[in-house]
This record gives structure tokens, sequence and C-alpha cells, in this order.
């Protein structure tokens, strides 16, 4: 049986310190601005991000990884005779898992490569590529860590409160009266990932400091029934007095075994905004 190589594109928001404790190689997505494409965390940073999209008023465009940047990590793998189980953001909101069955299909080493589908994003990714991992490092085949991962993917619960609805407009996901209207209520909509696809659920209102606890609070139900191994706060900037609230928040819990902080990408954080927060967990 060949070894298995994880990778998982730049939206996952797994930190660093986690991708070189479990090996996990990244894939880049590309951010646009004034016409040069950037790889996601390599060549420009969330606040390169802010400060260029606050200047120009808009948003950076993104896409997909790279053909060539795929096939690069591919070859890699291949050349050591490992398969590959490459996850990627939902196929709703990028073509980034299809580059990938592009690439295996031209070098024909399709049967050795299994591409997932996370239909999620953000952390919502780094809680399937983690357990892709733990099912690796147990000699799991890459076809059975597919189906393992897949078969648990609708328990994946991935929300997060922005602050500022100002990129949501810029990009195109809110209109622009209601952002400017929802700015000066200070409303704050909790985003979540169903399905692939992000959606409002709730509508808060007040300072995000408040906002996120009571948020943080709202969930409190879903925490009790949360898988204890792993729990993710992951935000773009926010401030560390609120992100440290939420940290004891959950630690006071007593539920989780491990409460782990990341920050958002670039790709993320160029649609969500500054000071974007969520809490990420897999269901039991």
């Amino acid at each position: 049986m060949n070894q298995v190589k994880i990778i998982a594109d730049s939206t996952c928001d797994l930190s660093p310190q986690l991708l070189s404790q479990y090996n996990i190689a990244i894939d880049p997505l590309c951010i646009i601005m004034d016409g040069e494409s950037y790889y996601d965390l390599e060549d420009t940073t969330p606040e390169d991000i802010f400060r260029w999209a606050d200047a120009n008023k808009t948003t950076p465009k993104t896409s997909a990884v790279t053909y060539d940047r795929t096939r690069a990590l591919f070859e890699d793998c291949k050349r050591q005779g490992q398969d590959i189980v490459f996850l990627g953001i939902s196929e709703d909101m990028s073509t980034t898992c299809n580059v990938a069955r592009l690439v295996a299909e031209d070098m024909d080493y399709g049967e050795h490569v299994q591409v997932i589908n996370s239909m999620n994003l953000s952390t919502g990714i780094g809680l399937q590529v983690l357990y892709a991992t733990q099912l690796a490092a147990d000699g799991r085949s890459a076809a059975k860590i597919a189906e393992l991962v897949n078969a648990r993917r609708d328990k994946v619960r991935t929300s997060f409160v922005v602050d500022t609805l100002t990129y949501l407009a810029r990009g195109g996901r809110c209109n622009p009266v209601t952002a400017l209207l929802g700015n000066r209520l200070k409303l704050k909509p909790e985003i979540v990932v169903e399905n692939g696809k992000m959606s409002v659920a709730r509508k808060y209102r007040g300072s995000q400091d408040k906002v996120i606890l009571k948020y943080v609070n709202d969930l409190l139900p879903q925490l009790q029934n949360a898988d204890p191994a792993q729990v993710f706060i992951t935000h773009s900037m926010a401030p560390q007095e609120t992100v440290n609230q939420v940290y004891e928040y959950l630690e006071n819990l007593h539920l989780f075994e491990n409460i782990t902080e990341t920050c958002a990408g670039g790709v993320i954080s160029s649609h969500c905004g500054p000071g974007t927060l969520g809490v990420l967990f897999y269901e039991k």
C-alpha cells in the first residue's frame, strides 16, 4: 500500500504549526489586485488586502488554485510513490477541486488521487483535513480516507459573524444600500455554511465584541453535542481581547480536548472583512 499524502487548498486556514505537525501540503488559491495575481498567504497577507481594499474601495478578485502549481505538487508525490488525498473549498464557491481532478487525469495518475469536495470553507475544511491526516496515520488507503471523510462531511458546523457588511457588498454578496444601512444600525449577520453554500442565519445588532459573545452563547446547544476532540476559533484580525473571551468561554464549558485559534487567510478575509470571527467544530 502506498503512503498517503494529504494536500489541502489554502482556504483551510490551518496554522503553520498544524500544517507542519501533520505534514500537510498547501495548494494556494490566488488573489488578484491591480491586475496582478498573488498566491494566498505566500505573496500577500490579509493586512495587505485590507489596505488595498480600503484604498481602492473594492475587494480583490480571487481565483482557484493554478494548474501548474497543483501539477508540481502532484508530480512530487508521484515521484515518491505517494497516493494523494486532496481537499478543496466547496465546489459551489470555486473550481479548485476540478483543477485537481484535471491535473490527476492529465498525469494519468487518477487512480492514485482522491479529490474531496469539502462543501465548506475555512477551518470547516481544516477539520476534515485533520480527520484525513488521522486516518492516514492509521494506515487507511486514500480511497478509504475519502470515503470516511465524505461520510462525516455533513457533521461539520461552520458559522461566523461579520463585523462590517462593507466587504460583502464590495464582493457582490450584499446590496450596497443594505450594507450602508446595516453598518449604520450596527447589524452583524451570522453566516452559516450548509450544503456547500453560505446563507444568513441570525442577525445581531450592537458592538462586535458583545455580539460575538452572544453568538457563542447561542451556539451552546450545538457545542454540547459537538465532537470533543477539536473546536476552532477562526478570525480575520479580530481584537485579541475578543478572541480571548471566546477562548475562555469555550474552556469553561469543559467540553473540548483542543481549542485552537487560527487566523483566516487572504481569500476568506477578502470576502468577509476584518473583525470576522467564527467557531467551527464537528457534531457528534
